[in-house]
């Protein structure tokens, strides 16, 4: 396969070229994530035809399982395939998951269409496990450890990937509800294809950071059958078990606890007996700040639950004359990262360059009371509309708009901190651990926008119930998101302090 000559790969020239190869790669991704993901609840409750609250409880086991799945595929990537193995074969489950879902079926609960739905969500969530973890890791080691271009580096790639972000809603979500589901979920499938052949053409811009660690030890026969092998054949066995959790997914929350106890106890033994004290307190620091990310990330999923829903029943989504889909909303959320995160990343910039830059705890701060300001200025929305009429789209703008601005404060920063602070030889480790906690937030977020639900049978009651009710949660949501910042701003000065320890100038490294 040509290889395209180095110029087309210096968007940003004082950037490894490999940052754009990952970011294009994660864009795809994106797109076919964000395109399911924006008719997932839509399917749930119009297709098949389940309520409210079961459709929540899906939505929030789902994204918990997809974002539970990169610690596996992180620590597979780290000890045997290496980054560029597990890219690949996290992609192959995407296509084949994403395609799956395009089974539609003429509705209702068919128990075959069910269980397909059921296991292409599980092909989606293994795949989403071994793709994930491993391009944020990549973009990591493309920077030495102390490279001030690191955080707008990682802002860079989310703005880049975010535009798969913003473009799948507006085509897959119109395709989906227009048209027919099978033609929205069947784009995002081939917009992962996309995503691999790009990935796979610019292998060389990587520099040899995404191979096998032990490419000898893959290839050694255990019963007679290469350990690549082996690994592939599990990789398919994980999709089984997780299609079987999506079938009794009660069991999400309590597994949830179990795998957060074993990697906190497993971090706690790592950090005790594997690392110098300047490698324990940072570590301890990142700990305690990829914690606080389930505070954010629980209120942020409401977008795709509790919030979708609200789209389409409260808010008045008429434009000039046309009335916009619901999922097409969804993209909403990467649009303002787009057109955000240049100004985020040159912030940080300039900042770092003058020695002014806020620590990671300080940016979590700021990220969840912006949050918290965005629930509560849509609370108030819905307290402004009289009796009997739909909220404005502009409060929903605006309440995605502040969200948006709170995330640019913490998820891009929040994996430049992780690769940062943590030990080099766990890295990938310690960026599955951040999406474990997004993990527990996602699950959490499905009880949280259980809040919302309609009883059943109940969705056609009266406007002004629904709104009150919707207006009640999020209200609930902004004062909660408050309290958590004001516990972080309290512990910010120590967190700060223990990042930077063991750093030659520390008083002027983020932390």
């Amino acid at each position: 396969m040509p290889r395209a000559p180095m110029s087309t790969f210096r968007l940003f020239p004082s950037h490894p070229p490999g940052l754009l190869i990952c970011a294009a790669t994660e864009s795809w991704e994106r797109f076919s994530y964000y395109g399911m993901r924006a008719l997932l609840v839509f399917y749930l409750t119009q297709h098949f035809g389940f309520g409210d609250a079961d459709a929540f409880a899906i939505y929030g086991a789902y994204s918990a399982l997809v974002y539970l799945a990169p610690i596996i595929g992180g620590a597979v990537a780290d000890r045997w395939l290496g980054g560029r193995k597990a890219v690949v074969l996290g992609g192959m489950l995407l296509v084949v998951g994403h395609f799956g879902m395009a089974i539609e079926g003429p509705g209702g609960q068919s128990p075959f269409y069910l269980n397909t739905f059921y296991f292409s969500l599980a092909l989606i969530i293994a795949g989403v496990g071994f793709l994930k973890t491993s391009a944020t890791a990549i973009v990591g080691a493309l920077y030495e450890e102390n490279d001030p271009r690191r955080d707008a580096g990682y802002t860079y790639y989310y703005m880049l990937y975010n535009v798969g972000g913003a473009v799948a809603p507006l085509v897959c979500g119109w395709l989906g509800q227009r048209y027919g589901w099978r033609y929205g979920f069947g784009l995002a499938g081939v917009g992962m294809v996309v995503g691999l052949v790009i990935f796979l053409r610019g292998q060389h811009h990587l520099k040899g950071v995404a191979e096998p660690p032990d490419a000898v030890r893959l290839r050694r026969p255990v019963a007679g059958v290469p350990t690549e092998i082996w690994i592939y054949a599990v990789s398919c066995l994980a999709a089984v078990v997780f299609w079987l959790l999506l079938l009794r997914r009660e069991v999400v929350g309590p597994l949830l606890l179990i795998f957060g106890a074993g990697v906190g106890a497993w971090l706690t033994w790592y950090s005790l007996t594997k690392c110098t004290p300047t490698e324990r307190r940072r570590l301890a620091a990142c700990a305690v700040l990829v914690v606080f990310t389930i505070g954010f990330w629980a209120f942020y999923e409401q977008m795709g639950s509790s919030l979708a829903l609200f789209s389409d029943r409260v808010v008045d989504r008429r434009f000039l004359g046309w009335e916009i889909p619901a999922s097409t909303l969804q993209s909403l959320p990467s649009t303002f990262v787009i057109l955000l995160a240049p100004a985020f990343a040159w912030l940080w910039s300039w900042l770092g360059r003058r020695g002014k830059e806020p620590g990671h705890a300080v940016k979590f701060t700021i990220a969840i009371a912006i949050l918290a300001v965005g629930f509560l200025v849509l609370a108030l929305g819905v307290a402004v509309t009289g009796p009997g009429a739909k909220v404005h789209l502009g409060w929903f703008v605006a309440n995605f708009l502040l969200i948006v601005v709170g995330e640019l404060c913490l998820a891009p920063v929040g994996l430049a901190m992780v690769s940062q602070l943590a030990p080099a030889r766990i890295v990938s480790v310690m960026v599955g651990a951040f999406f474990l906690a997004y993990s527990a937030s996602s699950f959490l977020a499905g009880l949280l926008a259980k809040l919302t639900a309609a009883p059943p049978g109940a969705e056609s009651v009266d406007l002004a119930v629904t709104a009150a009710r919707y207006g009640t949660v999020f209200q609930q949501l902004g004062l909660a998101a408050v309290v958590v910042a004001l516990i972080l701003a309290i512990l910010a000065p120590a967190l700060g302090r223990a990042a930077r320890a063991g750093t030659a100038d520390g008083a002027n490294q983020p932390a």
